[in-house]
């Protein structure tokens, strides 16, 4: 039997935009966590103020998107998103991985590793653009502008 080869290499990870969208909603749900549950009567276990106790929560990330999508490292998912017809929806993801760090900057407990990671995975960056150097003088300029009163002294668009 004849096996059909792949002319360009190994045969891509995902066939559909909807199989990779959903392994991307089973992981920022498993990034939710879930309740604490109390064995005995079934209800969740609730906090000083009446919420529930969430457990096995973790933050989304980039690097985890990744490891849950089946790729080795960020980067394979970073190549991923170069196919056309999936940068839109790895676009997207990654965004949600974005808006949560961006959301833990107004967090006191999380805000020196949200800036790490929007400046390292979104390439922010917290420095003003710095205004480029001036050009070079090589003496040209300057004698063109003491030059230059003399040659337009008749006030006309013509010189001298």
């Amino acid at each position: 039997m004849a096996y059909k080869r792949n002319p360009v290499g190994r045969p891509p990870k995902y066939k559909s935009v909807e199989e990779i969208q959903g392994k991307i909603d089973a992981y920022f749900t498993a990034c939710k966590g879930h309740p604490l549950m109390n064995p005995d009567t079934g209800e969740p276990f609730l906090d000083k103020y009446g919420l529930p106790i969430i457990v096995d929560a973790k933050p989304p990330t980039v690097s985890g998107l990744a490891l849950a999508l089946g790729f080795s490292c960020r980067r394979d998912l970073n190549a991923y998103q170069g196919k056309k017809e999936f940068c839109t929806t790895i676009t997207r993801a990654k965004a949600q991985c974005e808006a949560y760090a961006e959301e833990r900057l107004f967090d006191r407990d999380g805000t020196n590793g949200a800036q790490f990671s929007l400046r390292c995975n979104f390439g922010w960056n917290n420095k003003p653009a710095e205004a480029p150097p001036p050009p070079a003088d090589d003496g040209f300029l300057t004698a063109m502008q003491q030059q230059a009163p003399a040659a337009w002294k008749d006030g006309t668009d013509e010189p001298g």
